[in-house]
């Protein structure tokens, strides 16, 4: 079987602190050729982006790609709702618990895998101002014990 190769654009940091994430989710992206181009020259954010459903369908919004360097004038909308491609029992389960359980599909980090272009969702809740508080403090617990290992070295 042939080598996979992943270039990634861009990630969501701040993704991890403001949500529980309970599952991962490749998407392929339908997009215009001027976001292709400048998806390779890495000019994506997906830091306010989430994903919701139309029509059955699931789409990407505010996720943003800066205009192709080369384009013309007419090039795409920076922030136009992109669709997202998944199998059919994947959209199934995920339209299921986004409308039960209160999660919500979030993007954690954009990249090429091979020559095309992927999103990878996660199915997430929101964290609570407590939770966060437990993370911060989790981080620097974490940052002390190295700064204690540095220490003794």
């Amino acid at each position: 079987m042939a080598e996979e190769t992943i270039k990634i654009i861009c990630r969501n940091r701040k993704a991890y602190f403001e949500y529980a994430i309970d599952s991962f989710f490749e998407a392929g992206l339908v997009l215009q050729g001027t976001e292709v181009k400048a998806l390779r020259e890495g000019r994506a954010s997906i830091d306010d982006a989430y994903a919701r459903f139309r029509d059955g369908e699931l789409f990407l919004y505010n996720a943003k790609i800066s205009p192709y360097s080369h384009a013309p004038m007419e090039s795409h909308d920076s922030t136009r709702p992109r669709k997202l491609l998944l199998h059919r029992w994947e959209l199934k389960r995920l339209l299921g618990k986004v409308q039960e359980r209160g999660f919500t599909l979030i993007p954690l980090r954009l990249y090429f895998k091979n020559k095309n272009a992927k999103i990878e969702i996660a199915l997430a809740r929101g964290k609570k101002k407590v939770d966060k508080r437990e993370t911060i403090r989790r981080r620097e617990e974490q940052r002390e014990l190295e700064r204690a290992r540095k220490r003794r070295r």
